[in-house]
């Protein structure tokens, strides 16, 4: 009796074991909905996105956003009264720079007119006074005003004179250049370009080589003075890396074909692997473990060599103590108890790693058995390996979506209008405590346009959107790997490997996960997206406490980033592993979850040497597949390959498109390789229930026979009837 309450304790401890089904040949197909009311819960937040797209699309222009807009609130070149005027020009832009940052978000406090060209001349009102005492026409043309203001002949000097005071007209302006439509001093983009062609100036030999200069004075020392400051030599630096860039843009236009064909074999190249993974992977996994033990008993070896020499020579270090505090790392090789350190360290790892290899032999040959098994079930469904594109469109669509949303909710509202007086204090604080409106008896002499507003609904609106990108993101993430896990278990659980893997597996598998698991997706998409707000919001919080300080509340935040970014990872490899549940058995979240993390936990060591055996087999994968590519590419794009050259585009850079075809394998590789790791945990999941639930005898097996071979496990019924129908 104490006996049984004992095992009924353990299973209740380690959670509720499935029971076994003689009819249960795969994912079940008789099931229903689960998570309901998360479902529901999901819809609604997706009718609450599409008013707020409706909304964004209704009263939001983005044009607000891409282009200049005058002291009237009228977007130079878009609004029908400035069509054909698209560039702003600031009367005094000196108050941008005292506002500093805060112009961005507040505006710039000096009347701002749309007109058809910038400025292409220095002009000073009162100099021109000066001049001729008074205005004459060429200079009344000069002027810059705003456009409920018309200079005419007729115009007297005194209604001039106010029309500068009162801020209606420019009272100077600078010669401009137009920046993205604003009418920038142009003394910066000469001193941009004049600091450039000081930094770096590049000449052709005779030979038809370029050479490199550096312009300095008699001292070596890089020219400098007033035009040239530190801050234009960064400027500068900028500019020619802006010119760079094109030429990186030009160079893969140039060669986006040869890219193309380069990444399409990076696909053969990928599956072709993933093929011949079932053969090789027992001498990747064995030859690399037994190289490291290799490895190590030489250092071992090596160090107490080394040790015994300088012990039994008795000789002393021609280096002084000095040395030792001078870090010379040549000084404290010829000492004896450096090389004696090293032994017993090496030693030491080595005894550790061969008492592990010698526990876990059992286990790894097991994950060696089921990375094989991964590689036949992909072979037998190749659609599983084209199937991440379908997800990867899904995401691209979404972020297309919820960026263009982003941008014409912010740019909602109204016109929001400041004072901007210049007598006051000009600062960020000043004029968030001085709005105005157009009704106002200072409109157009103190009380003008800054922007346009609405943040007291657009922030909430804009952290909404956030909340359902992650929401959305994660949701398409986890439909992908759930409808992987439906086929890689339909292939597991076939008693006849492949007879009976059904036809189209993977649509199948994605018809059950639309149909009867919505619910269960969007919660656990639900989780990870509140994570990672939490996240965000953290993030947020510690940006402002950068300049805090209170260590001990940048700690605490530190630590919270820490502990959340941790349950980040856990929750997204307990969330996996319920979709494979749920993908089999037709479950609840919250149900498989459980089942799941309590199937691991009683087959812990087994899963961390599965994690760790996989982790690296495929990183091995990826590095030859992408360094193969990569190589191939390098011999190709240089001209190594005399059969070709006729073949090269003009590059400037002939690592640009090199770099871009390694990245891109890269990506390739990542994504068909995480299709064979939901392969292998889904296979893993599946085998650890195999082990529980049947035994071989009148609940057989439904592992692979290399399997059953290595666990020392027999169906003895089906061997018995296979071996009277051989008889």
């Amino acid at each position: 009796m104490g006996s049984k309450d004992k095992d009924h304790e353990e299973i209740e401890l380690n959670g509720k074991r499935t029971k076994h089904n003689e009819n249960f040949k795969g994912p079940i197909e008789n099931r229903s909905c689960t998570d309901i009311i998360c479902c529901l819960l999901f819809l609604v937040f997706i009718l609450g996105l599409i008013a707020v797209s409706i909304l964004g699309f209704v009263w939001g222009n983005p044009n607000r956003l891409l282009h200049p807009t005058d002291s009237s609130g009228l977007i130079c070149g878009y609004d029908e009264e400035v069509k054909e005027r698209p560039f702003l020009v600031y009367f005094d832009i000196s108050k941008c720079a005292q506002v500093g940052p805060a112009a961005v978000a507040l505006g710039c406090p000096t009347p701002q007119v749309c007109r058809k060209s910038c400025t292409s001349e220095y002009y000073v009102y009162l100099e021109s006074v000066a001049k001729a005492g008074s205005l004459n026409s060429a200079d009344r043309e000069k002027m810059v005003c705003k456009d409920s203001i018309n200079i005419t002949e007729t115009t007297s000097a005194k209604e001039i004179q106010k029309y500068v005071s009162d801020n209606d007209c420019a009272a100077y302006y600078l010669e401009t250049t137009d920046i993205v439509g604003r009418c920038i001093p142009s003394i910066f983009k000469t001193i941009l370009e004049t600091a450039t062609d000081a930094i770096k100036y590049t000449a052709v030999n005779n030979d038809g080589s370029n050479t490199t200069y550096n312009l300095t004075n008699t001292d070596n020392t890089l020219i400098t003075g007033s035009v040239i400051s530190k801050g234009s030599s960064f400027l500068a630096l900028f500019y020619s890396a802006s010119q760079e860039a094109e030429m990186i843009f030009k160079d893969v236009i140039s060669a986006w074909h040869l890219i193309i064909i380069f990444l399409v074999i990076a696909m053969v190249a990928c599956f072709i692997w993933i093929v011949i993974m079932r053969w090789i992977t027992g001498f990747m996994v064995w030859f690399s473990i037994f190289a490291v033990l290799g490895v190590m008993g030489f250092g071992c070896y090596y160090s107490y060599s080394q040790y015994y020499d300088l012990k039994n020579s008795n000789s002393t270090s021609e280096f002084g103590i000095a040395q030792a505090f001078a870090l010379n790392f040549s000084y404290y090789l010829t000492l004896k108890e450096t090389w004696l350190a090293f032994g017993c360290t090496t030693a030491t790892f080595l005894i550790i790693f061969l008492l592990i290899l010698i526990f876990l032999c059992h286990r790894i040959c097991i994950a060696i058995k089921l990375i094989e098994e991964g590689s036949k079930a992909i072979g037998n469904m190749i659609f599983t390996l084209f199937w991440p594109i379908i997800p990867f469109l899904m995401q691209i669509i979404m972020i297309a979506y919820m960026a263009v949303t982003a941008v014409f909710v912010a740019s909602m509202g109204g016109r929001e209008y400041y004072r901007n007086d210049t007598s006051s204090q000009i600062g960020s604080e000043a004029l968030s405590s001085l709005p105005c409106n157009e009704n106002d008896t200072t409109f157009g002499e103190f009380c003008g346009f800054v922007k346009y507003g609405g943040d007291q609904y657009i922030i909430p609106l804009e952290i909404f959107l956030l909340f359902m990108f992650f929401w959305l993101m994660n949701f398409i993430i986890a439909l992908g790997q759930m409808t992987l896990a439906g086929a890689f278990a339909s292939y597991y659980w076939a008693v006849n490997k492949p007879k009976d893997i059904p036809t189209m597996p993977v649509l199948s598998s994605f018809y059950r996960s639309i149909r009867y698991h919505l619910g269960s997706l969007a919660f656990g998409s639900l989780i990870i997206a509140i994570i990672k707000m939490i996240r965000v919001l953290l993030e947020y919080i510690d940006a402002k406490l950068k300049n805090s300080e209170n260590p001990v509340s940048k700690f605490l935040i530190k630590c919270m980033k820490c502990c959340f970014w941790c349950l980040e990872k856990f929750i997204k490899f307990l969330n996996r592993n319920a979709y494979i549940m749920i993908a089999v058995y037709g479950r609840s979240f919250c149900p498989a979850a459980k089942d799941a993390f309590f199937l691991i936990f009683r087959n812990v060591v087994r899963a961390m040497v599965l994690d760790k055996v996989t982790d690296y087999v495929l990183f091995i994968s990826k590095l030859v597949v992408t360094a193969g590519v990569g190589v191939g590419a390098y011999f190709w794009f240089q001209g190594k390959v005399d059969f070709f050259t006729d073949y090269l585009p003009k590059l400037n850079y002939y690592l640009v498109p090199v770099i871009v075809v390694i990245m891109g394998t890269y990506v390739i590789a990542a994504t068909f390789f995480n299709v064979y790791t939901m392969a292998v945990d889904t296979l893993f999941l599946c085998f650890l229930e195999d082990l529980e639930v049947n035994n071989g005898k009148d609940k057989p097996y439904r592992m692979g026979k290399g399997l059953q071979k290595l666990l020392s496990k027999k169906n003895k019924k089906y061997e018995e009837t296979e071996e009277e129908n051989r008889a």
